[in-house]
C-alpha cells in the first residue's frame, strides 16, 4: 500500500505542472491583445502598458513563464476586478463549493446506495419498477428546472427555507438537495447494475453456507466487490461538484467557485480565470488520487496490480 501511494503521489506533481503551463499558455492563445479586451478599446495608452507590466506581457516569453510560477508559487497574483491576490478572492469561493459539494453528494449516496441495492435484491419487482423510475428521473430533470421548483415549494409557498444565498444549513438544503437529487439517478442506476453482477457470484453462496447473515452477506461481501463502478461515478460527480455547479450557485446565489469563473470571464478577468482554472483542475486531480486510494482499499487486486 504504501508503494502504491508514493506512486500517485509521484504522478500527481507532473500532471499538476502540465496543467499548470496549459493554464499559462491560455492567455497567448487568445486571438488579438488581451490587454484591450480587458480595458477596452477606449483605453488609454498609460492604462494599457501599467496593466502590459502588471501582467508581465512586455518581457520575454520564458521570463513570463518564470515570472508567472514565481507569482503563483509566492500568492502574488492579482485580480484585475478586485484588485485583490487572486487566492485570498478565490479560497473563500472555494470552501463554500467543497461546503455545497459535500453535502449534496452526502444525500446522493445516502439516497442511491439503499435504493441500488434493495432494487438489485428485489429485480423485477414493484420496488425495482419504482426505483428503476426514481433513477430515470433523476438523470432526465435538470438542475435548472429542478432549483426554481424547490424555491418555489419550499420557499415561495411553505416558506420553510430561504431562497438564496450561503448563511446557515436552511441556506444549504435547497441547492445541495437540487445537485444530490440529480446525481442520485445516476448513481442509483450504476449501483443497482453493479450489485446485480455480483450477486451471483459463487463467493456468496460458501458465505451464506458458512452461517452468514443475510444483510452480512450483502453488505460485506456483496457490496465491497460491486464498489469499484461506484467509487467511478462518485468521484467523477465529485469532481464536477468541485468545478463549480454555476447553474445552481447562479440559481441559489452561492457564492461558489463556478459561479466566480463565469463572472471573471464576463469582467475579462484572466488572473483570476487563471487561477481558478487551475485550482479546479487541483481538485479534479486530488479527488482522482482519493478514489485511486479508496480502489485499492475497497479491493486488494487493485493495488496488486498496479504495483506491478
Amino acid at each position: 500500500m504504501k508503494g502504491f501511494l508514493i506512486r500517485r503521489l509521484l504522478w500527481f506533481f507532473p500532471v499538476l505542472f502540465g496543467v499548470s503551463l496549459v493554464v499559462f499558455f491560455f492567455i497567448h492563445l487568445i486571438p488579438g491583445d488581451p490587454v484591450l479586451m480587458m480595458l477596452g478599446e477606449s483605453a488609454q495608452s498609460a492604462q494599457v502598458e501599467q496593466l502590459r507590466h502588471q501582467l508581465h506581457l512586455d518581457l520575454p516569453l520564458y521570463r513570463q513563464l518564470l515570472l508567472f510560477f514565481t507569482d503563483l508559487f509566492q500568492g502574488k497574483m492579482i485580480s484585475i476586478f478586485y484588485q485583490q491576490p487572486v487566492f485570498q478572492v478565490i479560497f473563500p469561493k472555494l470552501i463554500a463549493t467543497l461546503e455545497l459539494a459535500f453535502s449534496a453528494m452526502l444525500i446522493a449516496i445516502l439516497i442511491a446506495l439503499p435504493i441500488g441495492i434493495l432494487s438489485a435484491l428485489k429485480k423485477n419487482s414493484w420496488l425495482d419498477f419504482i426505483a428503476r423510475t426514481f433513477s430515470l428521473l433523476g438523470v432526465s430533470v435538470p438542475n435548472f428546472w429542478m432549483g426554481p421548483l424547490l424555491i418555489l415549494l419550499f420557499s415561495i409557498r411553505l416558506g420553510l427555507l430561504p431562497v438564496s444565498g450561503r448563511g446557515g444549513i436552511s441556506h444549504l438544503i435547497l441547492p445541495a438537495f437540487t445537485l444530490g437529487l440529480a446525481m442520485s439517478g445516476f448513481l442509483s442506476r450504476m449501483s443497482r447494475a453493479s450489485m446485480l453482477e455480483v450477486l451471483g457470484a459463487k463467493y456468496l453462496e460458501s458465505a451464506r453456507a458458512k452461517g452468514l447473515k443475510e444483510i452480512s452477506v450483502i453488505l460485506k461481501h456483496a457490496l465491497r466487490n460491486a464498489l469499484i463502478p461506484i467509487l467511478t461515478v462518485i468521484g467523477l460527480q465529485f469532481g464536477a461538484l468541485l468545478s463549480g455547479a454555476f447553474i445552481t450557485e447562479t440559481i441559489f446565489a452561492w457564492p461558489g467557485i463556478g459561479r466566480l469563473l463565469i463572472n471573471g470571464i464576463f469582467s475579462r478577468d484572466f488572473p483570476l480565470v487563471q487561477a481558478s482554472v487551475l485550482m479546479i483542475a487541483a481538485s479534479y486531480l486530488t479527488v482522482n488520487l482519493m478514489v485511486d486510494i479508496a480502489y485499492a482499499l475497497a479491493d486488494a487486486r487493485v493495488r496488486l496490480w498496479r504495483e506491478r
